[in-house]
């Protein structure tokens, strides 16, 4: 599912972004994106949510911004996170009590499939909604 090397993303389907200001662009262009490629509404918002907590981490966790990528294929939604952070595993939720880390792991419960993965930029959590869920 990776692009093959030397080829570029459509540039409606990317956004970057790079401080705390775009979150909120990031939000809606993640849930315009899903909506326009058939995502059920009420998952489209839990993906929204979803992206703000990895596009949180990648501003708290990392030195500059990402990017964001959100396509559809063969009956699925992907929407790709990418960042200059190391790779990192996806753990259960944290106790109650726990003041941090539970940002991958409501993403591993929104999304249907998470896989974490190197990029030539850093490191990719690609998350897999159905689209006819």
């Amino acid at each position: 599912m990776s692009r093959p090397a030397g080829s570029v993303w459509p540039a409606q389907d990317t956004m970057a972004y790079g401080t705390a200001d775009d979150l909120a662009g990031v939000r809606a262009f993640v849930r315009s994106r899903a909506a326009a490629l058939g995502l059920p509404v009420r998952r489209v918002e839990m993906l929204g949510l979803a992206v703000s907590e990895l596009a949180t981490n990648t501003l708290q966790h990392t030195s500059g911004g990402g990017r964001v990528r959100v396509w559809a294929r063969s009956g699925q939604l992907y929407c790709e996170v990418v960042d200059g952070g190391p790779m990192r595993s996806i753990g259960d939720m944290p106790p109650a009590s726990a003041v941090s880390g539970r940002g991958l792991a409501i993403v591993r419960r929104v999304a249907d499939d998470v896989d974490i993965l190197p990029d030539s930029d850093g490191t990719a959590v690609r998350m897999r909604m159905a689209l006819d869920a």
